[in-house]
């Protein structure tokens, strides 16, 4: 029994993607609590939210009475508390290489590109849209880089970021992959990145954690 879990989101957050994704493939329910990142200034930094989170931040996921936040730490727990199907390899180096392209994601290329950084960029370096948007679209590029000589021509490598199951790795990709192309980068210049991607949108779990089918998503 997966308890009550409920898991703070804003249908467009990457982060929360993540979670969404790997309580998926875990099949366990859970409720959305939606926080809207730009409503009144943005939801997260009300008083009652940051008793929530204390970062005002998303994902949070409320597990009983247990408040875990940061989503890599969340995919920790979610893996650790209910081990299968499992998001981790059973061998210490595949966990390793998983965990590496995964914080290579979450450490080093997503927080470039996060709200609150392209907020900063614009409140105080008064940069404009299109200055902001080649900022991501460079971070975004270089981190992909990195990232495609991570998988390609890997022997770990296959339908998936290591072998032919999803793994924690695959949560994180999707999510930046989603952001990429919201902001105009070009995929195909990643073809390990973008088959990983068509593999993963092709399971039901990594389709119903897309943001368009989210309950607080404008088109829902």
């Amino acid at each position: 029994m997966s308890g009550n879990l409920q898991l703070y989101s804003y249908w467009r957050s990457s982060a929360a993607f993540r979670v969404r994704i790997a309580l998926n493939l875990k099949g366990l329910a859970y409720e959305t609590l939606p926080v809207h990142l730009l409503r009144d200034g943005g939801e997260q930094h009300s008083a009652d939210y940051r008793q929530i989170n204390p970062q005002q931040l998303v994902p949070v996921l409320r597990h009983g009475d247990r408040l875990l936040r940061q989503s890599l730490a969340i995919l920790e727990y979610l893996e650790e508390t209910w081990p299968q199907p499992p998001l981790l390899p059973a061998d210490s180096r595949g966990r390793a290489r998983v965990r590496g392209i995964a914080n290579a994601i979450a450490c080093d290329v997503h927080p470039l590109n996060n709200l609150r950084v392209l907020q900063y960029l614009e409140r105080e370096c008064e940069m404009g849209q299109d200055e902001r948007d080649a900022w991501v679209r460079h971070w975004i590029s270089e981190g992909f880089q990195a990232i495609e000589a991570m998988l390609g021509d890997h022997p770990s490598t296959g339908r998936f970021s290591e072998g032919d199951v999803p793994t924690m790795a695959d949560c994180c990709i999707v999510p930046q992959v989603y952001n990429a192309r919201r902001f105009g980068v070009d995929i195909s210049a990643f073809p390990a990145i973008e088959q990983i991607e068509r593999a993963c949108l092709a399971l039901p779990a990594f389709d119903a954690a897309r943001p368009e089918k989210q309950p607080d998503s404008p088109s829902v």
